[in-house]
């Protein structure tokens, strides 16, 4: 089942990135793809970690929550960026990571840093330095949504 996930992935990818229609083309992505996977599976590189099925849903769900906190952000910088004076109070916090290994810690504070307005300026074992536009973005990192959001330890070690 994993070869036939991974195989339709790779021709999906290949479809997307090549645009073509014709049949002939069509047939030699397929035969490509196919190539690919016999010699993946020849090779036995084919595993749970080549790519994680069980993070999938749990991670689409992720993109999904990191997409729209970047557009509402990008929104309220825009805003800010219209109306100077008061509207940028810029602030630098320490929050916990809150996160049991190294991989979470990581993608929580590149969140944070894709996330306009806000960048991580430090990441250490057990907290970040935070530096944050306006008192209610540092408001909102310290509520915490973002730190649940992130895939922890459980979501990223099968």
């Amino acid at each position: 089942m994993r070869i036939i996930i991974v195989a339709s992935l790779i021709f999906l990818f290949w479809f997307m990135l090549s645009g073509h229609t014709e049949t002939l083309l069509i047939v030699f992505g397929i035969l490509s793809t196919l190539l690919s996977i016999y010699l993946s599976h020849r090779m036995n590189i084919i595993d749970h970690e080549s790519y994680p099925f069980h993070l999938s849903v749990r991670l689409l769900r992720y993109y999904v929550y990191l997409g729209k906190e970047i557009i509402v952000a990008n929104i309220d910088v825009f805003k800010r960026i219209l109306k100077p004076g008061q509207s940028i109070s810029p602030n630098i916090i320490t929050l916990p990571v809150g996160k049991r290994n190294d991989l979470s810690k990581v993608i929580y504070a590149n969140s944070i840093t894709l996330t306009p307005g806000t960048v991580t300026l430090d990441l250490s074992a057990d907290e970040m330095k935070i530096h944050a536009l306006s008192k209610e973005g540092a408001e909102d990192l310290k509520m915490g949504q973002m730190a649940k959001a992130v895939p922890d330890n459980g979501d990223l070690v099968s």
